[in-house]
Formats: C-alpha cells, structure tokens, sequence
C-alpha cells in the first residue's frame, strides 16, 4: 500500500510500520480508535473506549471547562488547541505533554486490542489539537502490545474493558483499597471501564487494572445483555384465507388494462 491509498486492509499494526517507515501524514482508521500520523509519528489517538483529552484535563481541575473550550474555539480551525493552551498560561508544556501521553496510549490500546483491523487511511488529514509531543509508531505498538500482556496477567476476559459493569451483591467498595473501590462504587450495571474512568478523572488503563482486579476477585462482570422487547402480535395474523387477494378480480383487471 502506498500513503496515497484511502482503503485500508490487514492488520493495523502492520500498516502503521508501513506508515511510519514512508513518513507518512494522515489519519488510519481503525474499527476502535483513530490513529493521527505527522512525518511517520503518532501524534493522536482517539477511541469512543477512552476519555478524551479535554474530558481528563477538565474533570481532573488541571483546566477549566471555558478554558477549554477557549482554546478550541480560538486555535482549532489552525490545529493549534495545545499551543495555544501553553501560550495562554493556561498549561505548562510539562503538564500538557504528560496528559497528552497519557491519553494517546490509552486510546491506542483500545484501537489496536479490539479488533484492531486497519480500515482506511486518509493523507493528510490533521487533528485540530495539533502535535503536543509525537510518538514514534514503534514506542506505541511496544506499549500498547506490555498493557495488553499486563491485563491479561490480571482477567484474562477483554470484554471488561469496553462492556457495561455490574457487580455481585456482596461487593463492598468500603473493603477494598480506595483506588479500587471508588471504581467499584461506580459500577451500576451500565457504566463502562471508559465512562467510570471519566468520571473518576483518572486514566483508562489504571482503571482497566482495578477493574480486571475486581473481576478475577469475583466482585465485577460484563452485564448480562439487555433483554429483548417482547413480541407483539399482529392484527389479522394466521388469517391468511381473508387476507389472500383475489386472484379472479387481478385477472380481471390486468385483462381490461390489456383491452385498453
């Protein structure tokens, strides 16, 4: 594949070193996340599994809400959110660089564990938040390859990550270390490992480690699917000697269209 191709087939792995090696700039879709490239880099990452950038670093109270969405307002449209948080005072470089990470690897674990098939590349296209600290493709596949190892090791049931949590009924968040039973706490049978991370302020990953703590000890599962919503019978049903049409009458009909 050249870097001019928009579909995507294979593994996305296997794409991005083919990427990364051509230097490449644009976006790779995956079926769980978007990888963001700059002269062969990482620059973002995104997936619907993990909290985004802007939702950590406002829950967290490292930056207001309006703060925020100021510097999306004011820099977006040049790709330029993280300077200009920087140049505003509203983040230092280090403080900035370090959430930045933090988020890129976690979106790039959900993107590649589940079902990390590479779907379509598109050259050139740019993230508004700009490049905060690129990473190389390889530090990201490595990373992403150890959190995975290192999960596994914990529950070795994926669905946890990503599928709505319940709880057993003799689960106490009061018993458990206070890492793991705030998360504990916010297990209510719809919640995800992502939406309990947000809601935490706190990374994906670490809450992904408690979380598989709590399901190797018993306490967590994936919720049971809904169930589904009842059949209801239909007017008329089982009468199908009213409903038949009459073939006699059609015959008719079709025979005077002809005559005419």
């Amino acid at each position: 594949m050249t870097v001019a191709a928009t579909r995507a087939d294979g593994a996305a792995p296997a794409l991005l070193d083919t990427l990364a090696a051509d230097r490449a700039t644009g976006a790779l879709t995956t079926r769980s996340g978007v990888f963001y490239l700059a002269a062969g880099h990482v620059v973002h990452v995104e997936s619907a599994h993990s909290p985004a950038l802007g939702d950590l670093l406002t829950r967290s109270g490292a930056l207001a809400p309006a703060g925020w969405w100021e510097a999306v307002e004011r820099a977006g449209a040049r790709q330029r959110v993280g300077r200009q948080l920087v140049d505003s005072g509203r983040l230092t470089t280090g403080a900035l660089e370090l959430a930045h990470t933090g988020a890129l690897f976690d979106a790039a674990y959900f993107a590649l564990a589940h079902d990390g098939t590479a779907l379509r590349f598109r050259p050139g296209v740019a993230h508004w938040l700009g490049a905060v600290r690129p990473v190389p493709v390889a530090t990201v596949l490595r990373e992403s390859c150890r959190r995975r190892a290192l999960l596994d090791r914990i529950w070795p049931d994926p669905a946890v990550d990503t599928a709505p949590l319940t709880r057993t009924p003799d689960a106490d968040p009061a018993a458990l270390p206070p890492r793991r039973g705030r998360a504990l706490a916010l297990v209510d049978g719809g919640r995800t490992a992502a939406q309990i991370a947000s809601a935490l302020a706190h990374r994906t990953f670490h809450t992904l480690v408690e979380l598989r703590r709590l399901a190797a000890a018993g306490l967590v599962a994936p919720a049971p699917p809904a169930p589904a919503p009842p059949v209801l019978p239909v007017p008329g049903a089982g009468r199908a000697d009213r409903d038949e049409p009459d073939t006699a009458l059609l015959r008719r009909l079709l025979d005077a269209l002809e005559a005419l």
